[in-house]
């Protein structure tokens, strides 16, 4: 049994399926794990979202933030902006069956008897692997939770962005949602950015990407992550990053948990790159 991580789809459903091809991917017997953003700006995130589905305990996904921004949309307390590809999904016949199964899925995955850990952004500097599961787990219990359409009126926004053991309510989850959907950037004592998104040695000095922090507080762990397509390889030692732009015609990557191989096959470009 091999343990496939993958990065975002962002509805480019074709390359994954020619992807799990590649790697002999038997639902039977392996493990796929995404990174999040199933959906949004590519061709197919309707089928994305149905095939992922289909796979039942076969395969497990991370929420990304485009997963939340599709839910809030769904629920009413987000508008689609004009980049969005979400139509086809809000329109479905099975959209409320798709909505309910996308909003009960994890923030992070934790390898059983292993050290990867799976996020669609990474984790915070200052939390251990404890911390790291209280964390997504307070989100997890709001997203599932009959009252789950409230949180959508306060998850936007960048504060709190600094870490504090013991804070509750809607900046606990806001801060908690942030850290693992949408960081990048950290200043050295850890308080997040989310003005700079380009590749690391384009960005000021006094930031950092997240995995560089001096007193990270994760190193028993390899964290797996998406979210940040121009991240490049990571110079820390601990971090595996898939994000390698498909949905911008880049790669889909696969990593293997139980040998450390990539397989990475080319994406036909679904959207024009971002302009820098």
């Amino acid at each position: 049994m091999t343990t496939y991580a993958v990065g975002d789809l962002q509805g480019c459903l074709e390359p994954l399926q020619r992807l799990l091809d590649a790697v002999h991917f038997d639902p039977a017997r392996d493990k796929l794990w995404l990174c999040g953003d199933l959906i949004n700006r590519g061709p197919d995130s309707l089928g994305c979202l149905r095939f992922v589905k289909s796979l039942g305990d076969a395969a497990e996904t991370v929420l990304g933030n485009h997963d939340l921004h599709l839910l809030a949309v769904a629920a009413g307390a987000r508008k689609a902006s004009s980049k969005d590809t979400l139509e086809a999904i809000l329109r479905a016949e099975d959209a409320p069956e798709l909505l309910d199964w996308l909003r009960r899925r994890p923030l992070l995955l934790v390898e059983e008897n292993g050290p990867h850990v799976l996020s669609h952004a990474g984790l915070h500097p200052h939390w251990d692997r404890a911390t790291a599961l209280r964390e997504a787990a307070f989100v997890e219990s709001a997203l599932r939770a009959d009252n789950y359409r409230e949180l959508f009126t306060f998850m936007y926004g960048n504060s709190p962005a600094r870490w504090r053991e013991g804070r509750e309510g809607e900046k606990r989850l806001r801060f908690a949602i942030n850290v693992l959907t949408r960081m990048r950037y950290c200043r050295r004592d850890g308080e997040l950015d989310f003005k700079e998104k380009d590749s690391p040695g384009t960005q000021p000095e006094s930031l950092l990407p997240w995995y560089e922090v001096a007193d990270r507080r994760h190193e028993d762990m390899k964290v797996i992550f998406g979210h940040w397509s121009t991240v490049g390889t990571p110079s820390a030692h601990d971090v595996v990053a898939l994000d390698s732009g498909c949905v911008w015609g880049g790669f889909l990557t696969a990593y293997a948990l139980q040998t450390g191989v990539y397989t990475r096959l080319r994406c036909p470009q679904a959207q024009a790159p971002k302009k820098r």
